[in-house]
């Protein structure tokens, strides 16, 4: 193809190489160059423009597209019109896309002017998802050019193809411990029920076992004997070893250990087995989390079929460090002793009221106390050390309220900027020994030490407990626990949002404490919500 500028008298039968607009005159570029177009451009003051022509040996980008789409497509996968230069192909039917690195690679290698893109390997697909792209980069390329792509794409055929999901009927097989609430388990069956909805499966048995290889022997025995195509098991306890006893139980029924760990994180602990014919999965803790982990994986190729062999697990370690999990274990070498863990608090007392009027309700009296000082003093009689107050707005007179009490005061000069400024400089100053913080609001006078107390023992950061808040009714309420690992995340808060975000995004690390006492659901924000709480408090005193 010959591509370059020429005067517009000389520019018919050539294609616009770019978009051109003046005055009244537009020419897309791609436009075939007549007459007409000609004196447009003339009649606009256009001397040049630059053209793409066709050579004998050329083949349109369009033709060029459509062809190698077509070679390259395989099973499940339907190529649409090329247009401007794209073929793009897409799923017929849901399944796990397979494609042939080695293949595109050397395709793509051909020549520059041919690029051949999809999604990653063994993604999960739905019918009519966009899968990949044919793009052609010159408006033509050489027909030599075209024969070499559809050569290499025919000779590794096909490229891409998707392997619609087959297996319909899942067993899933939960073993129990002392200590493993019950819905722990429930949650589970349901994010797994979710997970395999979109490949078409269902779990078809859901057994409960104690966590004894003879136990999990008879489990097994009963759910492939009923039918299930793959057995997934969700252990009270993580396997630690091949000799565990999980992958026991696999063998003792006659099936075999393909492979245990996997370089993915989170799904470090994964299982994959087979017995009588069909896979076996034990599932790292992760996959009761509904977020993407390793499970996932392979848990979708199993589902369309697929083989998975050890060296496909072994190497999915590039790419394999998801993110980093809340919920992770500390470093064995750290001590996790329950009754030495540090709390401090943090009580929050730097708004402005606006809602009040003209008055601060942290100031407020209920029962000849001002109420910023009631909701301190819980927190000093609490577990949590040290106390540490943030003030800004009237900073004077809620140090004032606050007199004589043992709290460590830290102001913050930009509170009109939203509670994440006040909640910054509050966890800012914690000591560095502490591994954890409630973070309080100075408006909720009814949270009482005892409550605050109930989080702190309700704090287990070994056993994925690392945000804990009260919960009255299915309904969450405040103060809430936050360990150290969200520090980071606590900071980084800005605006008057608070950390919901931060309690949405890492949900399988929230647990609720459940209670009575309804001033968690409670802060003091209007003139009638003081008078119903100062009502409240005052009648019961």
């Amino acid at each position: 193809m010959k591509f370059g500028p020429v005067p517009v008298a000389a520019a018919e039968g050539g294609i616009a190489a770019h978009s051109i607009r003046k005055g009244g005159t537009v020419l897309k570029k791609g436009t075939l160059i007549g007459q007409a177009e000609i004196a447009a451009l003339k009649a606009a003051g256009i001397a040049e423009l630059v053209v793409a022509r066709f050579e004998p040996d050329d083949v349109t980008e369009d033709v060029a597209a459509a062809e190698i789409a077509s070679a390259v497509a395989g099973e499940g996968v339907r190529v649409d019109r090329a247009f401007t230069g794209r073929a793009n192909l897409f799923a017929e039917t849901a399944g796990v896309l397979v494609v042939d690195k080695e293949a595109i690679d050397r395709l793509n290698l051909i020549d520059e002017s041919v690029t051949f893109a999809t999604l990653n390997a063994f993604k999960p697909v739905v019918a009519g998802e966009m899968i990949a792209t044919v793009k052609i980069i010159p408006f033509a390329i050489a027909a030599s050019v075209r024969d070499e792509a559809v050569k290499v794409a025919r000779g590794a055929a096909p490229l891409v193809r998707v392997a619609p999901f087959r297996i319909r009927k899942v067993g899933v097989v939960s073993t129990v411990l002392p200590g493993l609430a019950d819905k722990v388990i429930e949650k589970t069956v349901k994010v797994m029920a979710e997970r395999l909805a979109p490949a078409g499966a269902t779990i078809m048995a859901d057994l409960r076992v104690p966590h004894e290889q003879a136990a999990l022997v008879t489990a097994l025995e009963d759910v492939l004997r009923d039918g299930a195509e793959l057995v997934i098991v969700f252990g009270a306890s993580a396997i630690a070893d091949r000799r565990d006893v999980i992958p026991a139980a696999v063998e003792a029924i006659g099936g075999r250990i393909e492979h245990f760990g996997m370089p993915v994180d989170p799904g470090n602990l994964l299982l994959l087995g087979s017995a009588r014919g069909r896979p076996v999965l034990g599932a790292p803790g992760c996959a009761r989390s509904p977020k993407e982990n390793g499970f996932d994986w392979v848990l979708m190729r199993l589902l369309a079929g697929l083989d998975v062999p050890r060296q496909a697990i072994t190497a999915l370690g590039v790419g394999g460090l998801l993110m980093e999990i809340v919920t992770r274990p500390q470093p064995r070498d750290e001590p996790a002793v329950v009754s030495d863990r540090h709390i401090a608090a943090v009580v929050l007392a730097a708004g402005r009221s606006t809602r009040m009027g003209a008055s601060n309700k942290l100031v407020a009296e209920i029962g000849g106390k001002p109420l910023v000082r009631i909701c301190v003093e819980q927190a000093l009689a609490s577990r949590a050390k040290p106390v540490i107050v943030v003030t800004g707005h009237q900073r004077e007179r809620v140090e004032e309220a606050l007199g004589g009490l043992p709290v460590r005061l830290v102001h913050n000069p930009h509170f009109a900027d939203g509670l994440g400024t006040s909640l910054r400089a509050g966890i800012v100053t914690l000591p560095a020994d502490v591994d954890g913080v409630v973070v309080c609001l100075g408006d909720m006078p009814q949270v009482d030490a005892a409550l605050i107390d109930r989080l702190i023992a309700a704090f287990d950061p070994e056993k994925g407990a690392l945000a804990v808040m009260p919960s009255i009714n299915g309904q969450r309420g405040n103060p809430v626990l936050w360990a150290r690992r969200f520090f980071a995340d606590l900071i980084a808060i800005e605006g008057d949002v608070g950390a919901r975000n931060l309690i949405k995004r890492y949900g399988e690390a929230v647990v609720e404490v459940p209670v009575e006492n309804k001033g968690v659901l409670t802060d003091v924000d209007t003139p009638e919500a003081l008078k119903a709480v100062k009502a409240e408090i005052e009648g019961a005193v």
